[in-house]
């Protein structure tokens, strides 16, 4: 019996030692991370959105409490203002999530870009949602309102041939965007007044 409680102590302790090293390297790399994502993920995305911004929007950004989500925003100087905000969010694509960083100018909630960051979709097809310029060019200029759905189901958005299941994951994305957009409008403009 006492083997038995001696086991179990020392599988105790190895977990509560293993436990906190991880939490500490997890803590300890936070930043690290974040910056990473920033530099090689939605930085790319927020540079082609934000082609005339005269600022640097990775650097100038800030943070919105949404519910129990915190949402990161990417601030464009164009023209002089800060008018313009990018922001991400995901729809269902065929292979998972798909991440989608949308760029809105606040005075008039159109769409200066939209870029997919992240996707699992199949190489070739799907994944044509973040390679194809004519694609992610389609939403310059569209106003952030209401449900986005692909041309096949009654919508706005041009489907990429044989990646539909793609295109309505870019769809439910902006449908996403637009909900967050209408719900933190007035939070967002009130913060581009500090920039």
């Amino acid at each position: 019996m006492r083997d038995l409680i001696k086991m179990v102590l020392v599988l105790a302790i190895l977990c509560l030692v293993s436990g906190g090293l991880l939490a500490s390297i997890r803590n300890g790399t936070k930043e690290q991370i974040e910056n990473q994502q920033l530099t090689f993920v939605k930085g790319p995305a927020i540079k082609t959105i934000f082609t005339a911004a005269a600022n640097d929007p990775i650097a100038d950004r800030f943070k919105l409490q949404d519910g129990d989500v915190e949402r990161t925003f990417f601030v464009a100087k164009i023209d002089g203002k800060a008018q313009s905000v990018a922001f991400e969010t995901y729809g269902k694509g065929f292979g998972g999530d798909i991440g989608l960083m949308v760029g809105i100018n606040v005075s008039d909630d159109k769409m200066v870009g939209a870029q997919v960051t992240t996707h699992s979709e199949t190489p070739g097809l799907g994944s044509k949602t973040k390679d194809d310029p004519k694609f992610s060019g389609q939403f310059k200029g569209m106003e952030l309102k209401g449900d986005f759905k692909v041309k096949n189901d009654g919508g706005q958005v041009d489907a990429i041939s044989g990646a539909t299941v793609s295109s309505r994951g870019v769809a439910g994305a902006l449908t996403e965007a637009s909900t967050v957009f209408a719900r933190l409008k007035p939070q967002i403009a009130q913060k581009l007044q500090e920039f």
